[in-house]
């Protein structure tokens, strides 16, 4: 599991021995993607404490707009509703400035979100196999797409669908079981620096 956040706007540098404090300016919103299980919601916390930035969630705003979970908004109303109203959050929350955005696990799969996301800013794919997945997902109620007989199987066809959608993704990190939130965090920053469009060092 992930280990301790500590907020912070200016960041120590786990990498290269001695740490030193770093401060950085995000220039353009940058949207968390990847699989249910991925980490996009603590991982983009932590990333918008480092970065000094709002933290907002597609998920959490369609939430309190419907006054109902995802859950119970697939129930009634189906999934097409649901990408629908996903679409138009997401390009809402791409306009107000940079920020770190995190998204359901099937918004990056639309065309349309795809290219809001590219147009504002940057996609980063939190990057995950599939058993680390299982294990952070299996004990949760709150996936109305495992809601059937053998939700592994149904996990791992989901991950086998949208991994080639995921590599369309303009920055990956890879997830592993060992690291905290704070050191994920450290590996996404440092390839989001690799785009000085997006991020720099002040």
């Amino acid at each position: 599991m992930f280990g301790k956040i500590t907020p912070c706007r200016r960041g120590y540098n786990s990498f290269g021995g001695a740490s030193r404090i770093l401060a950085y300016r995000l220039h353009k919103p940058v949207t968390v993607i990847g699989m249910m299980g991925a980490g996009k919601t603590a991982v983009g916390r932590a990333l918008a404490a480092r970065l000094g930035v709002p933290f907002l969630d597609s998920d959490a705003e369609i939430e309190a707009a419907a006054n109902m979970s995802i859950a119970e908004v697939f129930a009634r109303d189906g999934e097409a509703f649901f990408r629908d109203r996903e679409a138009e959050v997401i390009a809402r929350l791409l306009a107000t400035g940079p920020m770190i955005l995190s998204t359901g696990g099937g918004a990056f799969l639309a065309e349309r979100n795809r290219r809001a996301i590219s147009e504002a800013g940057v996609s980063v794919w939190l990057r995950a196999d599939l058993e680390l997945l299982w294990q952070r997902v299996r004990h949760k109620s709150t996936r109305p797409l495992l809601r059937t007989p053998d939700p592994k199987r149904t996990l791992a066809e989901i991950y086998a669908a949208r991994e080639p959608i995921y590599a369309l993704a303009d920055l990956a990190v890879d997830a592993d079981p060992g690291y905290s939130i704070a050191t994920m965090t450290d590996h996404v920053i440092r390839v989001l620096l690799t785009r000085p469009d997006v991020l720099e060092e002040e």
